[in-house]
């Protein structure tokens, strides 16, 4: 709908949500990571039969994985407490690109994070019958740590995106 001729209408309609301005980006939505997840945990349990059924052995979770993703949530993490303080405390106009740039970076961090944590987790979930056994026991174990690990690179994205968000101005309090 048209009012005004110009701008489409914004009023939200029977409880909706008001449409964001044109040229802005909504937060993540947390339904949709959860629901990257358990597509991620449905493909690590698949993964894992289907290794198996052709008589492969499923691969481990190594040491380097681990380190990798903690190197990325903590890198992600320095981004998005630095993008804060900037942004929101000191209020510092940043360039758009580099802005749009954090505020991607975060985003696809917390897809990424949450398809990786559902795999990681399938995967551990999958050797859960036979954990009485090492080398089972130890699968699980580091495709666990790599699902922790991976949800806090979803949750420093998340902040990343959140700390990229144009505060409110100071001066229009109602």
């Amino acid at each position: 709908m048209v009012s005004g001729g110009t701008e489409p209408d914004r009023a939200p309609r029977n409880g909706d949500k008001p449409e964001p301005p044109p040229g802005s980006v909504r937060p993540t939505s947390r339904r949709l990571l959860v629901a990257i997840a358990v597509l991620g945990v449905a493909v690590g349990l698949t993964m894992v039969k289907a290794v198996e059924a052709r008589g492969g052995v499923a691969p481990a979770v190594s040491w380097l994985t681990l380190i990798a993703w903690a190197f990325l949530a903590a890198l992600l993490f320095a981004a998005a407490r630095n993008t804060h303080q900037r942004v929101q405390v000191r209020r510092e106009r940043i360039e758009p690109s580099r802005a749009v740039f954090l505020l991607m970076i975060g985003k696809a961090s917390a897809f990424v994070g949450a398809l990786c944590a559902g795999v990681y987790a399938g995967f551990a979930l999958s050797f859960l019958q036979a954990v009485g056994s090492s080398g089972p026991r130890n699968r699980v174990i580091m495709a666990g740590a790599a699902a922790v690990v991976s949800v806090l690179v979803v949750t420093a994205g998340l902040l990343l995106e959140r700390a990229c968000r144009v505060p409110e101005d100071p001066d229009k309090t109602p």
